[in-house]
């Protein structure tokens, strides 16, 4: 493996921890505002669970490959806390609306990793691939949930999917 691969791949996952915990901030959120008193949350709390299995996941390999984490963790924290709040102080089809946004990010996001890596590192296919998978499921449910009733649907997804997109480049490198 090149440095410059071995960088590439440091990067990959260094972002997607990232964005793991990031996810786990939005549904932290969204649960802060929706407590269980609404009938998506369980959904959400579905979602959040595997979500935290996945920062666990790339916890441990921030370790186990001696990848720096991304020094924008306490911003990611407030951010994603903050966008998952505020969803769903909009209403439970804004907080849908923005899992299907990000989730929309994060396939595109991990399509772009696996067609990077090819057959180069199995163990981080593997991990990406099932990951990806999920990410989808998660997409679809919020669909199935009323994302697109959310007001201002268009306006809002846009907006959400760019900052997904500053995130991703912001914390391959930072």
């Amino acid at each position: 493996m090149t440095q410059s691969d071995a960088k590439a791949r440091a990067g990959m996952v260094r972002v997607d921890q990232a964005g793991e915990y990031g996810a786990t901030r939005i549904y932290a959120g969204q649960l802060a505002v929706l407590g269980d008193r609404h009938p998506i949350s369980r959904s959400i709390s579905h979602m959040a669970a595997q979500e935290e299995a996945h920062r666990a996941r790339f916890d441990a390999l921030i370790v186990e490959r001696r990848v720096r984490p991304t020094a924008l963790a306490p911003l990611w924290n407030i951010a994603g806390f903050a966008l998952g709040a505020a969803t769903a102080l909009i209403g439970p089809e804004a907080a849908m609306a923005c899992t299907a946004a990000v989730e929309t990010e994060i396939d595109l996001h991990y399509g772009d990793q696996l067609d990077q890596l090819g057959d180069s590192d199995p163990e981080l296919t593997s991990i990406i691939t099932q990951f990806r998978a999920e990410e989808v499921e998660h997409h679809d449910a919020a669909m199935a949930a009323g994302a697109e009733r959310a007001p201002g649907y268009p306006l809002l997804s846009a907006a959400i999917r760019l900052g997904c997109r500053a995130a991703i480049r912001l914390s391959e490198r930072i």
